[in-house]
């Protein structure tokens, strides 16, 4: 007899709770070099390595420009969001800790990353609100890291996380999967806003921003919604050139 569905998806959730006991059983060190690292899972040598963003960037999306200036993407189609706040440039080693954090469950990086973060912001949000996984997906990775990272930023801003507004109707390919001109059909119509933000100043909330377009499309429902700003932070942003 096959697996019932409350099982299948309490695994993931059983799965996610033995690994952050399992963390906080153990010593802490370094994810990168394996030194001891009592105070964060990066250790100060190896934070002073990860790869920086351009001095030079897109006010907008943070893509490398010649004087900072607007990149051509965003003159051509402004994205629905009004800045982003980005930690790192999306390369080695920053893309492994990632991946840590998204499918190995080392969720000392969310904190580690959300207060980071929270330093670095300075906008007059009203709210936090993480990118949602579709439930399918919830249920199969057994959390949201997006989730995890805003908790931390709010708890350190003092804002109120608001993880239930935004919902991802249906599910999609992941867009790495696709190129980059089906990538916005991919997501169209995907987002759902069950809050009216009349005037609000929305901080989202992501893990890694590659081309926007996921970004962009939860921007442009929560405006529709009513939201008279809308900001994001990710940890990492990918430069396409």
């Amino acid at each position: 007899m096959g697996k019932s569905i409350s099982t299948q998806v309490a695994a993931p959730g059983f799965r996610h709770f033995c690994q952050q006991l399992l963390s906080s059983l153990l010593p802490s060190s370094c994810l990168l070099c394996g030194a001891r690292s009592a105070a964060a899972p990066v250790c100060p040598d190896c934070e002073r390595e990860l790869p920086a963003l351009p001095d030079c960037h897109c006010p907008l999306c943070l893509d490398r420009t010649t004087h900072g200036e607007r990149c051509g993407a965003c003159q051509m189609q402004p994205p629905h969001f009004d800045r982003i706040h980005a930690l790192h440039a999306y390369a080695f080693p920053v893309d492994h800790l990632v991946h840590q954090l998204k499918y190995a469950a080392h969720l000392a990086l969310a904190r580690y990353w959300g207060e980071q973060l929270a330093g670095t912001t300075r906008v007059a949000a009203s709210r936090v609100m993480p990118l949602p996984l579709h439930p399918r997906r919830l249920a199969e990775r057994g959390y949201n890291q997006s989730l995890e990272i805003a908790r931390w930023l709010a708890r350190s801003l003092q804002l109120p996380l608001d993880r239930h507004s935004l919902i991802k109707t249906r599910p999609t390919r992941p867009q790495a999967e696709l190129p980059l001109r089906a990538r916005k059909a991919n997501l169209k119509g995907v987002f759902e806003c069950r809050e009216d933000l009349e005037g609000e100043h929305v901080l989202l909330v992501d893990d890694v921003l590659t081309t926007g377009t996921t970004l962009d499309e939860a921007a442009r429902t929560l405006k529709l919604h009513g939201a008279a700003q809308v900001s994001a932070c990710v940890v990492a942003r990918t430069l396409r050139r």
